[in-house]
């Protein structure tokens, strides 16, 4: 650190801070000092401890060694540290956690989902809250009667931020927050980061490299749970990145074989869909055609409409049934069931990640895909098991079936569930966001793994991302949508 650090005041200081879980040591020997003015950021891949650090932090994890905090305490004398985690799993109006994923697009199961003003009023009791500076800079104010369960990436992130702004926090930590957000959502939430520091809050943030606004000053390197780096961005940025080798297992991806036929011609096709909920039209006049063995990019902004399309395509959504659809060949509504359609698809999205059951195993995780189910309910064959683990192997979680998905790291969860989409090897995969999570060597792993089941297999293909570099190579058509309508 620079002179000035050294003379600066002191704000929050870590010593010899080792954590363990289970007999294994999560993190070790962490030590670095953050002063009142520098904004610092953690970085490093996937599983090295950045989120247990930040719980650690916030007094949210038991640890040895010392966290020290130089700054106020309020509330029953605990310091006041709030994470902003990056997924936002909250109740429904019966006060639990078992929503399910189809509800996003029922419009009756949606209003039994609470509101965004309900969900502010159980964390601030009475309505002074509204009168909040957060509540309009952020734009929540138009989203209060809104049901979480319907809000977009974007808008969800906002009240997030809003909920821990209101209990105004001496340091705010927000854990990847640009997850999940198109490239105007990354830039207002790059925008409000340099704001709310100029209003002289300590933040420190979780996230890439790559994404580090201009504003942050220092970076916290960790690897494997140790330390590796503690100091200033600039020097952190200088220091030589070391280039990534990425290999994919040629003999086990050999031994994958489709279980279904490609007996169709055309995967999806759909004339003048439209998709309403009250008022709110979602969808207009879309008209799309993927055929047999096309790999396409669906993109378009936050809200805009790309999960409810998707919803329409895997089975999910009821008002399939009042459009033109077809799915391999067949019209919907004409005889055949969910599970016919299912069997054909493998899916994965950030929302299934969301209300997927946390209780079942990593092994059950995978092994639900075979059968399209949220949980394992069926006896499990001898050549099903082998090709579970199969698949543990080539996402590196072979140690980890017996681990509840709860006990996962964030990536190791993303993995699973990407495995479960992939498992019983189906024509069509659609996958929504299915990097995020995993760090840039998993996300290059993942990208050739699916440009080479797609080209051995003549897999077709429909990949959502809101960013470029996460986007396999195979890619040769694009569907953009914008405010529910293409985008010509």
């Amino acid at each position: 650190m620079g002179v000035h650090s050294l003379m600066a005041e002191k704000f929050l200081e870590l010593a010899n801070v080792t954590a363990q879980s289970g007999g294994a040591v999560l993190l070790q020997g962490i030590a670095f000092c953050i002063h009142k003015n520098e904004q610092w950021a953690i970085v490093g891949p996937s599983g090295s401890g950045k989120t247990l650090l930040a719980h650690i932090i916030a007094g949210k994890y038991f640890c040895q060694g010392k966290v020290e905090y130089h700054f106020p305490f309020k509330k029953n004398d605990k310091c006041t540290v709030n994470v902003v985690e990056q997924q936002h799993r909250f109740k429904s109006l019966s006060n639990t956690h078992d929503l399910y994923y189809q509800q996003r697009f029922n419009s009756f199961d949606s209003e039994q989902t609470i509101t965004v003003r309900q969900e502010l009023r159980e964390h601030f009791i009475g309505e002074d809250f509204l009168d909040n500076e957060w509540i309009d800079e952020l734009h929540i104010r138009k989203l209060l009667d809104e049901p979480l369960i319907q809000l977009s990436n974007g808008e969800n992130k906002r009240v997030q931020l809003v909920m821990a702004l209101l209990e105004n926090p001496e340091l705010l930590i927000l854990d990847n927050p640009f997850t999940g957000l198109d490239a105007d959502g990354r830039n207002m939430l790059h925008a409000f980061m340099q704001s709310i520091i100029q209003k002289g809050m300590m933040v420190l943030l979780i996230s890439s490299y790559q994404e580090i606004p201009e504003s942050f000053t220092h970076i916290a390197c960790l690897h494997h749970g140790r330390l590796l780096f503690a100091g200033e961005k600039e020097k952190f940025l200088q220091m030589e990145q070391e280039d990534q080798k990425f290999e994919l297992d040629a003999g086990l991806i050999s031994r994958l074989r489709p279980r279904t036929a490609q007996d169709f011609e055309m995967a999806i096709k759909m004339n003048g869909v439209n998709v309403r909920y009250g008022d709110k039209q979602v969808l207009r006049n879309i008209s799309w055609e993927v055929k047999r063995g096309e790999r396409w990019s669906l993109s378009g902004p936050n809200g805009a409409g790309k999960s409810t399309l998707l919803s329409l395509v895997t089975a999910d959504n009821p008002q399939a049934y009042a459009n033109e659809i077809y799915l391999f060949d067949k019209k919907r509504g004409s005889g055949e069931s969910i599970w016919d359609i299912k069997q054909k698809i493998g899916f994965v999205s950030p929302e299934l990640h969301l209300y997927f059951d946390f209780s079942a195993t990593c092994f059950e995780v995978i092994a639900s895909g075979l059968f399209d189910t949220i949980g394992l309910f069926r006896h499990i064959n001898e050549p099903q098991k082998e090709k579970i683990l199969l698949w543990l192997k080539l996402f590196e979680l072979e140690g980890l079936q017996s681990k509840r998905l709860s006990q996962l790291s964030l990536s190791q969860q993303r993995k699973a569930l990407l495995a479960r989409a992939l498992v019983k090897m189906p024509p069509l995969l659609i996958l929504d966001e299915p990097c995020q999570g995993l760090d840039d060597e998993q996300t290059e792993h993942f990208k050739r793994l699916i440009d080479q089941l797609c080209a051995l297999f003549g897999t077709t293909l429909v990949y959502v991302s809101h960013y470029r570099q996460q986007v396999p190579g195979c890619i040769d058509h694009f569907l953009t949508i914008e405010n529910g309508a293409v985008v010509e």
